[in-house]
C-alpha cells in the first residue's frame, strides 16, 4: 500500500534534462564574466592608452633615454 504512494523515479532523459540545466546556467555565467571584463577592465584600459598617447612624444622619451645612457645604439654627448 506504501509502495503505490511514492512517486516512480525518472530512469529517462534524466541526463538530457540535467544537462540542458547546466549549459543554460555556464551559458549565462560565462555571458556575465565577458560582459564584466568588457566594461569592468578592457574599455578603462583602451581609455588609459588613448589618454597616454594623447601627450606622448617619443622624441622626448628618446633623448631622454639617450641622456640616461639607457641605449646602446646613441651614446649620450
Amino acid at each position: 500500500m506504501s509502495a503505490a504512494l511514492l512517486p516512480k523515479p525518472q530512469m529517462r532523459r534524466l541526463l538530457a534534462r540535467r544537462m540542458k540545466f547546466h549549459l543554460l546556467g555556464a551559458f549565462v555565467v560565462s555571458v556575465g564574466c565577458a560582459t564584466l571584463y568588457k566594461f569592468g577592465i578592457a574599455e578603462p584600459r583602451k581609455r588609459a592608452y588613448a589618454e597616454f598617447y594623447k601627450s606622448y612624444d617619443p622624441m622626448k622619451d628618446f633623448q631622454a633615454m639617450k641622456a640616461a645612457g639607457v641605449l646602446e645604439c646613441a651614446p649620450p654627448k
